[in-house]
């Protein structure tokens, strides 16, 4: 018995720093959460799980809503900081350290977590899902940084190329036959 779980990368976001974990969605992040809650309109979804922050919760909402769900969220799927969140970085230097802790699974920058260390938390999320909803379809609001670490635990292909590849929002299917991942579909276009 198969078991999917949508990975739902959060919609359009203003950046604003200091406010990584409340800062919500756009109007047009607003309008791309309707669009990703159409896409789930023919879907049978058991359960629904996200990232505490915000903007990832407020782009599977409507999903929850449309499906009369829950959202059951979890500290462990939050995004990865590759570097503290108390202090500034350009987007440059941000962008190449991600791309190293994808390199050197143990590499961040000052404070920051390796993609290492946030396999180690989120992993754990993900293989208990697999577990207590084995068969059955399960929606993930999530970041683009920790969706792509999760699928590197999976498989290494998932890589930097791929997050820098991905749109906000996006959908990515993931079947897994028992714990194992079979195959990795976008569903999002």
């Amino acid at each position: 018995m198969k078991t999917t779980i949508y990975m739902v990368r959060h919609a359009e976001s203003a950046y604003e720093f200091g406010q990584e974990r409340t800062r919500g969605l756009s109007t047009e992040g607003f309008a791309a959460a309707k669009r990703v809650a159409d896409f789930f309109a023919d879907v049978d979804v058991h359960y629904m799980a996200s990232s505490p922050y915000t903007r990832a919760v407020q782009t599977i909402q409507y999903i929850a809503e449309q499906k009369g769900l829950d959202i059951v969220e979890y500290e462990e799927l939050i995004e990865r900081p590759i570097k503290g969140l108390d202090y500034k970085a350009p987007w440059d230097v941000l962008y190449e350290a991600i791309r190293a802790s994808f390199v050197d699974k143990d590499y961040a920058l000052a404070d920051g977590e390796s993609t290492r260390k946030a396999q180690q938390r989120a992993i754990p999320i993900i293989e208990k899902l697999l577990e207590e909803h084995h068969g059955e379809n399960i929606v993930i609001g999530t970041h683009g940084n920790i969706m792509t670490i999760i699928m590197n635990y999976y498989d290494e292909k998932y890589g930097f190329e791929f997050w820098d590849t991905t749109s906000k929002p996006d959908i990515y299917k993931m079947t897994f036959r028992s714990k194992q991942l079979e195959q990795v579909e976008r569903v999002w276009s």
